[in-house]
């Protein structure tokens, strides 16, 4: 089974907080989601391959620690994946970014895909799929499903906050994919909102209704 893990970092904790308040407006919640997803990706990375460089500084040669050449991608679902985008590029700029477009049935509650463009290596590399919420698991299983179709193989599953109904239906259908949050709600409403949640994150985003 996949790895689920809760960054309960301070300043993860305290952010969060200040996106869930109803008050946040539009400007403010945009720029603290990708904070978010910054710090919460300087966690994550912490098991990045290193390897030796030699470098001249001003007092010498010596060799020091580089990344170690992984290929990285981030995949945002759209709409609201792309409030985390930024925050991930702050730690990693030389990321390629693809996009998955996802919308949910109103009614039926279910996703639909509805746009796929990725980079063209995308099956050798490492994926953050970027999602601010986790509810029902039904948009962030499709979207790994895509992604596998197309070759992908390394993916981890990156959301703000995640109710355990979602936790647990990707564990089941992805356990190769691993989940991390910065918090685990309590469930999901009867409107298939995560509770308490911070609300549609798409429209805090983008200050739509």
């Amino acid at each position: 089974m996949s790895k689920f893990t809760v960054l309960n970092h301070p300043l993860i904790q305290h952010k969060l907080t200040i996106i869930r308040d109803e008050n946040t407006g539009t400007r403010v919640f945009r720029e603290v989601a990708n904070e978010i997803a910054e710090l919460m990706v300087y966690e994550i990375t912490r098991d990045l391959p290193l390897e030796d460089k030699e470098i001249q500084t001003p007092m010498g040669k010596t060799v020091q620690k580089v990344l170690a050449g992984k290929k990285l991608a981030v995949i945002p679902i759209l709409r609201a994946g792309l409030g985390m985008v930024d925050g991930v590029l702050e730690m990693i700029p030389a990321a390629k970014v693809g996009h998955i477009g996802m919308y949910r049935d109103e009614k039926t509650l279910q996703p639909h895909e509805y746009f796929v463009k990725l980079p063209s290596d995308i099956d050798q590399r490492d994926l953050f799929i970027v999602d601010p919420m986790l509810a029902t698991g039904g948009s962030a299983n499709m979207a790994i499903s895509a992604l596998k179709k197309r070759g992908a193989k390394n993916m981890r599953l990156i959301v703000l906050v995640a109710a355990p109904e979602g936790v647990k239906a990707v564990q089941k259908e992805n356990p190769d994919v691993d989940i991390y949050a910065a918090a685990l709600d309590e469930n999901i409403n009867e409107n298939g909102y995560i509770y308490p949640g911070l609300g549609d994150a798409g429209d805090r985003l983008f200050g739509t209704k």
